[in-house]
């Protein structure tokens, strides 16, 4: 994927003296009092400011921060919690600047937020008028927001058709060169790990994937679906019987391939939905119709461990059983510890996948950790992402 590179500008002293205009994420957690519970964002949009600051630019940042209504701003809605981790972390006073669309006073040098983007009208809707006001305020837009890169939006995709540069900035071309390594060119064998509750919302994943991957490997929900497909007794079990014609597609698909969807040969039961609840290990063809599975047995996940460790690259979506819950966390640990263990390029993604990965401590094995929810599930469907459309259209010129 050819885009201009917010690096290489100021490598090369094209950012010197320049207006940047970068759009971060700092979409971040708050308590009832405002104050942020958990700032990660807000720590990974620094390098991009300070490469920024040093290069001699007048800097300017922006994010949408929850679901405000458009011209109707609020208090709750404010930037202001996060100019001031922001100034924390960067060593400088960081203002915020409000009503900023018609025209924004920054130095070389200098850096400001701007309120968030969402509580201008027309946002969201990408209007037109606003694009190009937004575009006149910046000599280089820097989009280094990943998790809003799957949505057109006035400051992710609208400016970046009018300001006179528009690139990827250091962590949005991090996702870039991770999803190319993974998907793109990946070192096979190439196994994805599509995991959750419903097979619905990940559908469209699993068929795009089937025809690249090597191993499909589902999981909780989803893989009761596919162990329906496969004339298995899954009792009481979350699974939709709707798309189970789908999941014996999907099946179908990687048979023709020479490749496979492994399904559990056992698997941990319970006979209610709790954290206390008795887990009993079973056959797979041995569950009961009163029984809910919870989590893939320790035979499967020894199986699939093993085959993951000979994988060339891995791509991970979901938990594979209610790891929340101790009884039912074997699978997903197995798998998570089997990751961490490979000498594969691991990409993973999604909000249950990240609170797994910080459970069982691997982040640091894991080959790249994406930032973004949405986006990272449109990618793995083979969508192509608007900002990385509009980016890799202004690079061509």
């Amino acid at each position: 994927m050819n885009v201009i590179r917010f690096s290489d500008l100021c490598a090369n002293g094209s950012a010197k003296g320049k207006r940047v205009f970068i759009r971060a994420d700092l979409n971040v957690p708050q308590d009832d009092a405002g104050n942020i519970t958990e700032d990660t964002r807000v720590r990974a949009s620094v390098p991009a400011i300070e490469m920024a600051l040093k290069a001699g630019a007048a800097v300017m940042v922006t994010s949408h921060l929850g679901r405000p209504t458009e011209g109707e701003f609020k208090s709750a809605d404010s930037l202001a919690p996060v100019a001031k981790r922001l100034g924390e972390l960067l060593g400088r006073d960081v203002p915020l600047v409000a009503n900023w669309v018609d025209g924004v006073t920054v130095e070389p040098g200098q850096v400001v937020l701007l309120e968030n983007c969402r509580v201008n009208k027309g946002e969201k809707k990408n209007n037109d008028e606003l694009a190009r006001k937004l575009g006149a305020l910046c000599d280089i837009f820097v989009h280094d927001a990943f998790g809003t890169s799957h949505r057109a939006e006035g400051t992710t995709y609208g400016i970046a058709q009018y300001a006179p540069v528009a690139c990827a900035g250091p962590l949005l071309a991090a996702e870039i060169d991770a999803i190319t390594k993974a998907l793109a060119n990946p070192k096979r064998p190439l196994a994805a790990i599509v995991a959750g509750s419903k097979v619905s919302t990940k559908l469209t994943i699993l068929k795009s994937l089937a025809n690249n991957v090597d191993q499909l490997i589902v999981g909780g929900g989803i893989a009761n679906t596919f162990m329906l497909a496969a004339g298995l007794n899954i009792g009481k079990s979350l699974a939709e019987h709707d798309l189970v014609d789908e999941a014996k597609a999907v099946i179908d698909i990687m048979k023709a391939r020479g490749a496979e969807v492994p399904i559990p040969t056992d698997v941990v039961t319970a006979k209610t939905f709790a954290a206390d609840a008795v887990a009993t290990v079973k056959k797979a063809t041995d569950v009961a119709d009163d029984d809910m599975i919870l989590d893939i047995g320790p035979e499967t996940a020894a199986k699939l461990a093993a085959q993951l460790k000979q994988a060339g690259t891995i791509v991970w979506n979901g938990p594979v059983g209610v790891f929340e819950f101790a009884a039912f966390e074997n699978g997903t640990k197995t798998i998570a510890h089997a990751i961490a263990e490979s000498s594969a390029f691991s990409i993973a993604g999604g909000g249950d996948t990240l609170a797994a990965i910080a459970k069982y401590g691997i982040e640091k094995q894991v080959g790249y950790i994406s930032t973004g929810g949405g986006a990272f599930l449109e990618v793995l469907e083979g969508k192509t992402l608007p900002a990385f459309e509009i980016l890799t259209k202004r690079a061509a010129g």
